[in-house]
């Protein structure tokens, strides 16, 4: 009779909780994002981070303000990779959908097009996934970026060829770092970020190429490294240039002892291409090893499980960083809307701007530009199909594997 009891009480609870959350009314907020076209692969991961963290602040009494509670609904339109169209459908949500908050959509240049649009009409927007920081030198007052910005992706990489350069008794100068990227804004900030590091240590650059424009070739560029045979290869090309430059680097069996590049989880190169993916080095901006956490996600290792029991596509597969940071995005809105007590855009707009938050992400602090000053970026390394965090050695689980062996 008890056991019977307690679970009328458990339903009588769950169905007062549904009815409390169908109860909440809607803030419905826009987003422009890559549904197709070559950003399609981390444009879904996106958007299913955003859903996902709806999701997850709906079953915690949804978003408080004052005496009523509050639900996210999004209106998604598919920007097709096209930043032109991206720009348009920004001008859509705001005009005809009538949307007074946006997130942003996949990729730095994606961000690029919308940003103009929402500081015209002056509509707050959190960005997850456009990480140049030409973005944030334009004195933009409602754009807000929970990630780190790309130039700080590769840092790592040229301290570790440095650091193992010291180990072998070379000088700084017999280093010899290759740059491969896409011409689009995000990857020319890894470019000359890496450029920068490299140089301020006085290594020297050997190869610094374009990326082809549909990101499906570098033969030409890897027959180069093959030649040259540089101590650091680099390469940025979003997820369709990480996956074609694992494979390639697998097939012309490219013997470089340290490769660094972006996007090795959202492009899945160990279920792609298996051990040839093994030692390369993947710029994250968080993993699920490391110790943050936060009321409504708990750790950064329990927002891996949940996400992948709600969406269980991912299987084995590593959760995208892409994913996680988009679900951060929706939690600092409803950070930002409980602690501004209002609805009212602007009084909104200076809520995120003094966002100051622990997350299962990471800390999250806003500059005066935009960006997120609060959480850094690390590195893991492919090691027999698993990544490992490496570098910093503050946040490292593992060991640096080195020399990298060709085809390993």
């Amino acid at each position: 009779m008890k056991i019977k009891t307690l679970g009328i009480s458990f339903a009588m609870m769950m169905a007062s909780t549904a009815l409390a959350q169908a109860a909440c009314e809607e803030i419905n907020i826009g987003a422009a994002i890559s549904l197709t076209g070559k950003y399609a692969t981390n444009g879904v991961h996106t958007q299913n981070g955003y859903e996902f963290a709806i999701k997850k602040i709906d079953e915690n009494g949804g978003v408080k303000i004052g005496d009523k509670c509050y639900k996210f609904k999004v209106t998604y339109y598919d920007d097709e990779s096209k930043g032109d169209r991206a720009a348009t459908l920004a001008e859509r949500l705001i005009n005809q959908d009538k949307v007074q908050y946006m997130l942003g959509p996949y990729s730095s240049g994606m961000t690029k097009a919308i940003a103009p649009v929402t500081e015209k009409y002056q509509i707050p927007m959190i960005e997850a996934e456009g990480a140049s920081r030409s973005l944030f030198n334009k004195g933009y007052k409602y754009l807000f970026a929970v990630l780190s910005t790309s130039e700080q992706y590769l840092a790592s990489a040229v301290t570790l060829a440095g650091e193992k350069a010291k180990e072998a008794g070379k000088e700084m100068s017999d280093v010899k770092v290759a740059i491969a990227v896409e011409n689009d804004p995000f990857s020319l900030d890894i470019r000359a970020g890496v450029m920068e590091d490299a140089k301020k240590a006085g290594m020297k650059i050997v190869i610094d190429e374009k990326l082809p424009r549909d990101l499906s070739d570098m033969t030409a560029i890897l027959t180069k490294v093959k030649l040259i045979k540089p101590d650091l290869l680099v390469v940025s090309g979003h997820s369709k240039g990480a996956a074609t430059a694992v494979r390639q680097i697998g097939e012309q069996k490219i013997a470089s002892p340290m490769i660094a590049m972006t996007h090795c989880e959202a492009a899945d190169v160990t279920g792609n291409f298996g051990a040839a993916a093994n030692d390369i080095l993947c710029s994250t901006q968080w993993a699920e090893t490391l110790t943050y956490e936060d009321p409504i996600f708990g750790t950064a290792a329990n927002y891996e499980t949940e996400f992948k029991a709600a969406y269980p596509e991912y299987g084995e597969k590593k959760v995208p960083y892409q994913t996680a940071q988009a679900s951060a995005a929706i939690y600092v809105y409803k950070d930002a809307f409980e602690r501004a007590g209002s609805l009212d855009k602007e009084k909104v707009r200076d809520a995120i701007s003094a966002t100051d938050m622990k997350t299962f992400y990471g800390g999250i602090k806003f500059s005066e530009a935009g960006n997120n000053v609060a959480k850094p970026m690390v590195l893991r390394q492919i090691q027999d199909g698993k990544y490992n965090v490496v570098a910093p050695s503050a946040f490292a689980s593992h060991p640096l594997n080195y020399p990298r062996k060709p085809g390993s």
